[in-house]
């Protein structure tokens, strides 16, 4: 495992994307986030992906002794459960002061748990909102680029920006997203050999100022980290690790990046005057 200690509050990382609600995490949570504090990974925004996690994380935030954000809003997984009940109810979170994005939204025609209609609609709801409440949007895409990019590009003059989370794409949808000057989310996929590789020479063409780093905790734990957890479970202590191999690839001190990434965080997410 490739280790980084910041030696600035500067430094400090800023993981952009936890499942901390996800039941892996049940008996631990607070200790997964105070463990993070420790090793120099903090705050944490936590990912809502349907109205009871958000609920939950926003709990979590309240009773962490850790500095926790999170983000509220609906998965195109749970599109189908969105109404205009969803709306009222996703407006008075946003409203909470720990709440910094609406999210995840997106759109996915890869597993279709929800019919594409239903995505499209929950969708449009969570642009509304992001366009309404000034917060960024935290974004999902999977096998449905066209059809997002579409939808982003008629509202994009409205919403403040955006964050293509665990991005995997290919160059074309890279520079799509950039173009409509959003950011970048980078897990740890590109540790992945199989099916990250072909991430490793676009690193270099995104703008320090619109790339964030996450784990995707607990899922995407980075492929090449030895000695492997036997729980196979990614928590954010290993964001230090995807650090560095970031830092490899753009040519970049890891001091560099870890200050470039947290800044561009701070900023993304309005943190500045929360912590």
């Amino acid at each position: 495992m490739r280790t980084f200690t910041p030696q600035s509050a500067e430094q400090v990382l800023i993981d952009i994307g936890v499942n901390l609600s996800d039941s892996s995490f049940t008996k631990d949570w607070q200790e997964v986030a105070e463990q993070a504090q420790l090793a120099g990974v903090s705050p944490l925004i936590l990912t809502g992906t349907n109205m009871s996690e958000n609920r939950q994380c926003q709990e979590m935030c309240q009773q962490s002794s850790a500095p926790l954000f999170t983000t509220a809003g609906v998965h195109p997984h749970s599109a189908s459960e969105y109404s205009t009940e969803t709306t009222r109810q996703l407006r008075q979170l946003l409203k909470q002061e720990k709440v910094v994005a609406v999210g995840e939204t997106g759109l996915d025609f890869n597993r279709n748990f929800s019919s594409p209609e239903a995505q499209v609609y929950a969708f449009e709801q969570q642009l509304e909102l992001a366009a309404e409440t000034g917060l960024p949007l935290f974004l999902h895409e999977r096998d449905a680029h066209q059809k997002q990019l579409e939808m982003l590009t008629a509202c994009r003059e409205h919403i403040s920006g955006g964050v293509a989370h665990c991005f995997t794409g290919t160059q074309e949808e890279l520079y799509n997203y950039l173009d409509l000057d959003l950011h970048i989310g980078i897990t740890g996929w590109i540790c992945d050999e199989r099916r990250g590789s072909h991430l490793h020479p676009l690193l270099k063409d995104i703008p320090s100022d619109r790339l964030m780093l996450e784990t995707d905790a607990p899922y995407l734990l980075p492929r090449d980290i030895r000695p492997k957890p036997k729980s196979r479970r990614n928590t954010p202590l290993n964001l230090p690790h995807i650090l560095q191999v970031v830092a490899e690839l753009v040519g970049k001190p890891a001091e560099q990046v870890a200050r470039e990434s947290r800044t561009t965080s701070l900023t993304f997410f309005n943190l500045q005057d929360l912590l």
